[in-house]
Protein backbone atom coordinates (compact mmCIF):
# COMPACT_ATOMS: atom_id res chain seq x y z
CA UNK A 1 0.00 0.00 0.00
CA UNK A 2 0.98 3.37 -0.45
CA UNK A 3 1.48 6.41 1.10
CA UNK A 4 2.73 9.07 -1.64
CA UNK A 5 -1.06 10.15 -2.00
CA UNK A 6 -1.62 10.72 1.85
CA UNK A 7 -0.94 14.43 3.03
CA UNK A 8 0.64 15.59 5.79
CA UNK A 9 -1.97 15.75 8.51
CA UNK A 10 -3.14 12.27 7.53
CA UNK A 11 -0.37 10.96 7.59
CA UNK A 12 -0.07 11.91 11.35
CA UNK A 13 -3.53 11.04 12.14
CA UNK A 14 -3.06 7.49 10.90
CA UNK A 15 0.77 7.11 12.65
CA UNK A 16 -1.50 8.77 16.04
CA UNK A 17 -3.95 5.47 15.28
CA UNK A 18 -1.13 3.35 15.51
CA UNK A 19 0.43 4.01 18.33
CA UNK A 20 -2.86 4.11 20.08
CA UNK A 21 -3.28 0.72 18.68
CA UNK A 22 0.08 -1.00 20.16
CA UNK A 23 -0.84 1.11 23.68
CA UNK A 24 -4.04 -0.77 24.05
CA UNK A 25 -2.52 -4.23 22.71
CA UNK A 26 0.01 -3.63 25.31
CA UNK A 27 -2.32 -2.55 28.04
CA UNK A 28 -4.63 -5.62 27.65
CA UNK A 29 -1.86 -8.05 27.71
CA UNK A 30 0.02 -6.12 30.74
CA UNK A 31 -3.17 -6.17 32.92
CA UNK A 32 -4.50 -9.58 31.68
CA UNK A 33 -1.60 -11.39 32.95
CA UNK A 34 -1.24 -10.78 36.59
CA UNK A 35 -3.47 -9.07 39.48
CA UNK A 36 -1.79 -6.60 40.40
CA UNK A 37 0.15 -3.22 38.77
CA UNK A 38 2.85 -3.93 36.47
CA UNK A 39 5.83 -2.07 34.98
CA UNK A 40 4.69 0.09 32.07
CA UNK A 41 0.82 -0.81 32.67
CA UNK A 42 -1.14 1.59 30.79
CA UNK A 43 -5.30 1.75 31.89
CA UNK A 44 -6.96 0.77 34.52
CA UNK A 45 -6.10 -2.78 36.96
CA UNK A 46 -8.70 -6.01 35.80
CA UNK A 47 -11.97 -5.73 37.40
CA UNK A 48 -13.22 -8.29 38.70
CA UNK A 49 -16.38 -6.99 40.42
CA UNK A 50 -19.49 -5.67 39.09
CA UNK A 51 -18.74 -1.91 40.63
CA UNK A 52 -15.22 -1.84 39.60
CA UNK A 53 -16.81 -2.73 35.75
CA UNK A 54 -18.67 0.39 36.31
CA UNK A 55 -15.95 2.43 37.19
CA UNK A 56 -13.57 0.80 34.46
CA UNK A 57 -17.03 1.80 31.98
CA UNK A 58 -17.32 5.44 33.35
CA UNK A 59 -13.34 5.98 33.13
CA UNK A 60 -13.43 4.38 29.46
CA UNK A 61 -16.67 6.97 28.67
CA UNK A 62 -14.80 9.98 30.34
CA UNK A 63 -11.20 9.38 28.51
CA UNK A 64 -13.14 9.61 25.13
CA UNK A 65 -14.99 12.49 26.07
CA UNK A 66 -11.92 14.74 27.32
CA UNK A 67 -9.82 13.40 24.30
CA UNK A 68 -12.35 14.61 22.13
CA UNK A 69 -13.13 17.93 23.87
CA UNK A 70 -9.36 18.37 24.01
CA UNK A 71 -9.15 18.15 19.95
CA UNK A 72 -12.16 21.05 19.56
CA UNK A 73 -9.88 23.43 21.85
CA UNK A 74 -6.98 22.61 19.72
CA UNK A 75 -8.67 22.86 16.30
CA UNK A 76 -10.38 26.13 17.76
CA UNK A 77 -6.94 27.66 18.84
CA UNK A 78 -5.12 26.39 15.72
CA UNK A 79 -8.04 28.24 13.58
CA UNK A 80 -7.54 31.37 15.53
CA UNK A 81 -3.61 31.10 14.99
CA UNK A 82 -3.99 30.74 11.61
CA UNK A 83 -7.09 32.77 10.53
CA UNK A 84 -6.69 35.90 12.91
CA UNK A 85 -2.52 36.57 12.67
CA UNK A 86 -1.44 39.62 11.88
CA UNK A 87 -0.19 38.90 8.50
CA UNK A 88 -3.48 36.48 7.36
CA UNK A 89 -5.87 40.22 8.76
CA UNK A 90 -4.57 43.23 8.65
CA UNK A 91 -7.10 44.99 9.18
CA UNK A 92 -8.35 43.53 12.83
CA UNK A 93 -12.32 43.47 13.14
CA UNK A 94 -13.61 45.92 16.28
CA UNK A 95 -16.76 42.70 17.25
CA UNK A 96 -16.39 42.90 21.04
CA UNK A 97 -18.96 40.38 21.04
CA UNK A 98 -21.60 37.63 19.79
CA UNK A 99 -24.82 36.70 21.93
CA UNK A 100 -25.10 33.01 20.22
CA UNK A 101 -21.51 32.18 20.66
CA UNK A 102 -21.56 33.34 24.70
CA UNK A 103 -24.51 31.39 24.44
CA UNK A 104 -23.20 27.84 23.21
CA UNK A 105 -20.63 28.55 25.69
CA UNK A 106 -22.27 28.87 28.63
CA UNK A 107 -25.06 26.09 27.50
CA UNK A 108 -23.11 22.88 25.85
CA UNK A 109 -20.42 22.97 28.21
CA UNK A 110 -23.51 22.86 30.83
CA UNK A 111 -24.72 20.12 28.39
CA UNK A 112 -21.16 17.99 28.66
CA UNK A 113 -21.11 18.07 32.72
CA UNK A 114 -24.67 16.71 33.06
CA UNK A 115 -24.04 13.75 30.49
CA UNK A 116 -21.37 13.01 32.54
CA UNK A 117 -23.19 13.66 35.93
CA UNK A 118 -25.94 10.73 35.06
CA UNK A 119 -23.46 7.65 35.09
CA UNK A 120 -21.42 9.16 37.70
CA UNK A 121 -24.53 9.58 40.14
CA UNK A 122 -25.55 6.02 39.39
CA UNK A 123 -21.95 4.59 40.14
CA UNK A 124 -22.58 6.29 43.21
CA UNK A 125 -25.34 4.78 44.39
CA UNK A 126 -24.68 1.63 43.61
CA UNK A 127 -20.99 1.64 45.77
CA UNK A 128 -23.38 2.90 48.84
CA UNK A 129 -26.59 0.67 48.18
CA UNK A 130 -25.34 -2.11 50.39
CA UNK A 131 -26.77 -5.90 49.72
CA UNK A 132 -27.13 -8.30 52.59
CA UNK A 133 -23.66 -9.58 53.40
CA UNK A 134 -23.01 -12.96 53.05
CA UNK A 135 -19.45 -12.23 54.77
CA UNK A 136 -18.28 -9.37 57.22
CA UNK A 137 -14.99 -8.67 58.07
CA UNK A 138 -13.44 -6.10 59.92
CA UNK A 139 -9.91 -4.61 59.11
CA UNK A 140 -8.41 -2.17 61.37
CA UNK A 141 -5.20 -0.31 60.30
CA UNK A 142 -1.88 -0.67 62.85
CA UNK A 143 1.49 1.11 62.66
CA UNK A 144 2.30 -0.98 60.05
CA UNK A 145 0.20 -3.60 59.51
CA UNK A 146 -3.76 -4.86 59.06
CA UNK A 147 -5.14 -7.18 61.87
CA UNK A 148 -9.15 -8.81 60.64
CA UNK A 149 -11.65 -10.44 62.01
CA UNK A 150 -14.35 -12.49 60.37
CA UNK A 151 -17.69 -11.22 62.73
CA UNK A 152 -19.28 -14.20 61.65
CA UNK A 153 -16.48 -16.59 63.18
CA UNK A 154 -15.48 -15.29 67.01
CA UNK A 155 -12.89 -17.22 66.86
CA UNK A 156 -10.96 -16.57 63.34
CA UNK A 157 -8.96 -13.21 63.98
CA UNK A 158 -4.89 -13.01 62.67
CA UNK A 159 -2.47 -10.10 61.67
CA UNK A 160 -1.40 -9.57 58.27
CA UNK A 161 1.54 -8.06 57.80
CA UNK A 162 3.93 -8.24 54.50
CA UNK A 163 6.48 -10.85 53.98
CA UNK A 164 10.46 -10.47 53.31
CA UNK A 165 12.17 -10.91 50.10
CA UNK A 166 13.14 -14.04 51.40
CA UNK A 167 10.00 -15.17 52.55
CA UNK A 168 8.35 -14.85 49.00
CA UNK A 169 7.39 -17.89 46.98
CA UNK A 170 7.45 -18.64 43.47
CA UNK A 171 4.87 -15.84 41.83
CA UNK A 172 4.36 -13.96 44.90
CA UNK A 173 4.91 -10.06 44.15
CA UNK A 174 7.34 -8.31 46.16
CA UNK A 175 6.06 -5.50 49.11
CA UNK A 176 2.43 -7.10 48.09
CA UNK A 177 2.08 -10.45 49.49
CA UNK A 178 1.62 -11.24 53.06
CA UNK A 179 2.08 -13.92 55.08
CA UNK A 180 -1.74 -14.13 56.31
CA UNK A 181 -4.11 -13.26 53.50
CA UNK A 182 -7.49 -12.86 54.00
CA UNK A 183 -9.99 -15.51 52.44
CA UNK A 184 -13.36 -15.24 50.60
CA UNK A 185 -15.88 -17.43 48.56
CA UNK A 186 -16.67 -16.29 45.26
CA UNK A 187 -19.58 -14.61 43.75
CA UNK A 188 -20.41 -13.87 47.35
CA UNK A 189 -21.25 -10.07 48.69
CA UNK A 190 -18.84 -9.26 51.28
CA UNK A 191 -18.78 -6.37 53.55
CA UNK A 192 -15.55 -5.10 55.15
CA UNK A 193 -16.03 -2.72 58.11
CA UNK A 194 -12.88 -0.47 58.09
CA UNK A 195 -11.30 1.11 61.29
CA UNK A 196 -7.86 1.91 63.34
CA UNK A 197 -6.38 1.26 66.10
CA UNK A 198 -7.45 4.29 68.68
CA UNK A 199 -4.17 5.50 69.70
CA UNK A 200 -2.70 5.49 65.40
CA UNK A 201 -3.10 7.42 62.48
CA UNK A 202 -5.39 7.11 59.58
CA UNK A 203 -4.68 4.51 57.43
CA UNK A 204 -6.86 3.32 53.84
CA UNK A 205 -8.15 -0.17 52.73
CA UNK A 206 -7.97 -0.55 49.24
CA UNK A 207 -8.14 -3.41 47.05
CA UNK A 208 -8.00 -1.72 43.31
CA UNK A 209 -9.15 -4.83 40.81
CA UNK A 210 -12.49 -4.42 43.43
CA UNK A 211 -12.90 -0.81 43.17
CA UNK A 212 -13.11 -0.72 46.77
CA UNK A 213 -10.96 2.01 48.99
CA UNK A 214 -11.87 3.68 52.24
CA UNK A 215 -10.08 5.70 55.04
CA UNK A 216 -9.49 3.90 58.20
CA UNK A 217 -9.95 6.26 61.09
CA UNK A 218 -9.07 5.95 64.36
CA UNK A 219 -12.30 5.62 66.86
CA UNK A 220 -14.67 5.83 63.28
CA UNK A 221 -15.79 2.81 60.96
CA UNK A 222 -15.92 3.01 57.67
CA UNK A 223 -17.48 0.24 55.09
CA UNK A 224 -17.62 -0.96 51.75
CA UNK A 225 -18.33 -3.95 49.79
CA UNK A 226 -17.42 -6.33 47.01
CA UNK A 227 -18.51 -9.05 45.16
CA UNK A 228 -15.28 -10.97 43.39
CA UNK A 229 -16.87 -12.79 40.06
CA UNK A 230 -13.44 -14.73 39.13
CA UNK A 231 -11.21 -16.56 41.86
CA UNK A 232 -7.82 -15.63 42.40
CA UNK A 233 -5.33 -13.72 44.54
CA UNK A 234 -5.89 -9.90 44.43
CA UNK A 235 -3.68 -7.20 46.06
CA UNK A 236 -4.03 -3.60 47.69
CA UNK A 237 -1.93 -1.45 49.63
CA UNK A 238 -3.14 1.42 52.52
CA UNK A 239 -3.27 4.46 50.45
CA UNK A 240 -3.05 7.22 53.21
CA UNK A 241 0.24 8.60 53.85
CA UNK A 242 0.26 7.02 57.45
CA UNK A 243 3.76 7.03 58.19
CA UNK A 244 7.51 5.75 58.02
CA UNK A 245 6.54 2.47 57.17
CA UNK A 246 3.41 3.46 54.70
CA UNK A 247 5.06 1.30 51.91
CA UNK A 248 4.90 -1.97 53.95
CA UNK A 249 1.12 -2.59 55.02
CA UNK A 250 0.07 -4.08 52.03
CA UNK A 251 -3.12 -6.13 51.46
CA UNK A 252 -3.70 -9.62 50.17
CA UNK A 253 -7.35 -11.49 49.07
CA UNK A 254 -7.84 -14.54 48.10
CA UNK A 255 -11.00 -15.59 46.30
CA UNK A 256 -11.85 -19.01 46.36
CA UNK A 257 -14.66 -21.25 45.68
CA UNK A 258 -17.30 -22.77 48.48
CA UNK A 259 -15.84 -25.44 49.08
CA UNK A 260 -12.25 -23.97 49.35
CA UNK A 261 -13.93 -21.76 51.99
CA UNK A 262 -15.69 -23.97 53.83
CA UNK A 263 -11.89 -26.09 54.12
CA UNK A 264 -10.33 -22.47 55.18
CA UNK A 265 -12.95 -21.87 57.75
CA UNK A 266 -12.22 -25.28 59.63
CA UNK A 267 -8.17 -24.49 59.13
CA UNK A 268 -8.67 -21.38 60.16
CA UNK A 269 -10.69 -21.94 63.73
CA UNK A 270 -8.26 -24.58 64.57
CA UNK A 271 -5.26 -22.62 63.15
CA UNK A 272 -6.32 -18.76 65.37
CA UNK A 273 -8.49 -20.34 68.61
CA UNK A 274 -5.25 -21.34 70.51
CA UNK A 275 -4.61 -17.52 69.64
CA UNK A 276 -5.49 -14.67 71.84
CA UNK A 277 -7.84 -12.29 69.80
CA UNK A 278 -6.15 -9.32 68.30
CA UNK A 279 -6.75 -5.80 69.89
CA UNK A 280 -9.09 -6.44 71.68
CA UNK A 281 -9.25 -2.71 72.03
CA UNK A 282 -10.55 -1.71 68.86
CA UNK A 283 -14.26 -2.36 68.95
CA UNK A 284 -16.36 -1.98 66.08
CA UNK A 285 -20.39 -1.20 66.27
CA UNK A 286 -22.61 -4.48 65.88
CA UNK A 287 -24.45 -5.16 62.77
CA UNK A 288 -28.24 -5.24 62.60
CA UNK A 289 -30.47 -5.97 59.96
CA UNK A 290 -32.44 -2.72 59.12
CA UNK A 291 -35.56 -5.24 57.73
CA UNK A 292 -34.89 -4.21 53.98
CA UNK A 293 -32.15 -6.78 53.13
CA UNK A 294 -29.28 -4.54 54.02
CA UNK A 295 -26.64 -4.27 56.67
CA UNK A 296 -26.79 -1.37 58.54
CA UNK A 297 -23.95 -0.08 61.34
CA UNK A 298 -25.38 0.36 64.57
CA UNK A 299 -23.79 2.09 67.76
CA UNK A 300 -20.46 4.07 67.85
CA UNK A 301 -17.38 2.88 68.49
CA UNK A 302 -16.10 2.21 71.38
CA UNK A 303 -13.35 4.81 73.14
Amino acid sequence: MSFSGFGFKNRVALGVLALLGVMGSFSASAVAETNHATDWQLGLIKSVTPIMDEIAELHNILLILITLITLFVLALLVYVMARFNEKANPVPAKTTHSASLEFAWTVVPLLILSFMAIPSWRLLANQYDFPKADVTIKAIGQQWNWDYEYLDHEDISFTSIMKADDELERGEPRLLATDNAVVVPVNKVIHVLITADPSGVIHNWTVPNFGVKADAVPGRVSRVWFKATKPGTYYGQCSELCGKDHAFMPIEVKVVSDADYEKWLKWANEEYASKDSINDDVNVAKIKDDGKGYAAVAGALSD
